[in-house]
């Protein structure tokens, strides 16, 4: 199924925002700048890199976006450090199953999330030693 990236935002906006800890009571964003957002404030090139995957297993996504978001990201050390991803202050960290789940639903691709545990707010949890994203 073909959808523009607008089309993808909004979906991924839908199931994404709803549930991220800066929503206030009144379900408006609560961060000071919203369009600091890196899933949205970059998120042409995170659709790209989800769509550019097809797996089963989480890690070709990180790898993507590491690769083809976080590498153009401000917030990115020259090392490839990211503090806003160390205090889990990054949107597309924090939610990247999520994300890919919108997106491949979205699209008629199927991520199978067997052996997998997402945590809606928060950081993604993958079994065995902890794996940071």
């Amino acid at each position: 199924m073909e959808h523009t990236v607008d089309e993808l935002e909004a979906i991924v906006r839908n199931r994404i925002c709803s549930v991220c800890t800066e929503r206030t009571t009144d379900d408006q964003c609560g961060l000071e700048d919203p369009s600091s957002c890196a899933l949205f404030r970059l998120f042409p090139q995170v659709a790209q890199a989800i769509q550019s995957v097809n797996s089963s297993d989480i890690q070709p996504y990180i790898d993507a976006i590491r690769r083809n978001v976080c590498s153009v990201c401000q917030e990115q050390a020259q090392d490839a450090s990211c503090e806003a991803r160390q205090q889990v202050q990054c949107a597309l960290d924090a939610y990247l199953l999520l994300v890919v789940d919108a997106i491949e639903e979205a699209t008629g691709k199927t991520f199978d999330k067997t052996g997998i545990q997402n945590l809606p707010a928060g950081p993604a949890v993958v079994p065995g030693p902890q794996l940071r994203l």
